[in-house]
């Protein structure tokens, strides 16, 4: 019998519905992902049901897109170096975290919807991070998601990327391949889903930079960017009460964000230590390994991506 948490009856609707979720089947499902894990020279896995089931409803249960994703996910810990080296629970994250900059809202879009996120680049100080340091942060509070936030596992998430504040010190560290590297871990190597990235407040000289993240991905993803001169338009897709009081909602307020992630963080804080052991050894894989060159091209270019 697996160990995972029981989803709410409208989830667990809704992940029959959009994932093909069988309940009967997600033992053995759990089983045989594990089975082939254990299997595998190169790879060293968390194999716990609760983060195998989130890779199975993040693939709609194909077994064999599971196994790849999971692949991935542990190849990328060498292939990104700048989001997963020294990735730990310290007084440098939690800095980060302060800052507001990275928020998980309390309440999703509805009962049984996506989670609402919303990242404010202005906010984090450039003197002190990089753009690289809050991205690593953001690593991590997403695997705490793939573990505990059932909405967003079964139906993916929408971002709010508030521009407010972006300085020309923050526009001077952005990286594009950073930028595609990240396009290439949410396609490849993480289990949940975007249903919308929903910018605001962005200031005159930002354009080149959308421009950029937008031409990574492919015509569907595409289709989910969203630019918003008033706030109005961004109400039709996710309601002003369903934002935090700070920007006239009713959805906790930022404090308190930070302040239930900070707690929750430091909760975590053994296991992104034990997280150094979990990774590939690509002298062990048989045949091509997944390293910065496979997965990113020598050149540096990408083809455009599809994240389902």
């Amino acid at each position: 019998m697996s160990k995972i948490r029981p989803l709410s009856d409208q989830l667990a609707e809704n992940a029959k519905r959009e994932l093909g979720e069988v309940p009967e089947r997600i033992d053995s499902d759990i089983a045989m992902l594990r089975e082939w894990i254990c299997k595998q020279p190169h790879l060293k896995a968390r194999t716990d049901d609760q983060l195998l089931v989130a890779f199975l409803r993040g693939c709609k249960y194909s077994l064999e897109k599971a196994k790849h994703k999971i692949d991935c996910f542990y190849a990328m810990r060498n292939a990104v170096p700048e989001l997963y080296k020294n990735r730990f629970v310290n007084d440098k994250s939690i800095a980060i975290l302060r800052q507001g900059c990275l928020l998980r809202l309390p309440k999703p879009l509805t009962e049984a919807g996506p989670r609402i996120h919303i990242s404010r680049y202005g906010y984090y100080n450039t003197d002190n991070h990089s753009l690289a340091d809050v991205v690593k942060l953001s690593t991590m509070l997403g695997e705490i998601q793939f573990r505990e936030d059932d909405n967003a596992m079964v139906m993916g998430f929408v971002e709010i990327i508030d521009l407010k504040d972006v300085s020309a010190g923050h526009i001077f560290q952005f990286d594009a391949v950073l930028v595609k590297k990240l396009a290439v871990l949410g396609d490849k190597a993480w289990p949940y889903r975007p249903k919308g990235f929903h910018f605001v407040n962005a200031p005159t000289g930002t354009e080149k930079l959308l421009a950029i993240a937008k031409s990574l991905m492919s015509d569907k993803i595409k289709q989910r960017f969203h630019i918003h001169s008033k706030y109005e338009s961004l109400y039709q897709y996710i309601p002003q009460e369903c934002l935090p009081a700070e920007y006239g909602g009713s959805n906790g307020t930022i404090a308190d964000v930070v302040n239930t992630w900070e707690k929750k963080l430091l909760e975590y804080k053994a296991y992104f230590d034990e997280e150094v052991e979990y990774c590939t050894n690509e002298k062990l894989r048989p045949g091509r390994p997944l390293n910065s060159e496979s997965l990113f091209g020598i050149d540096g270019s990408f083809r455009k991506l599809d994240i389902d």
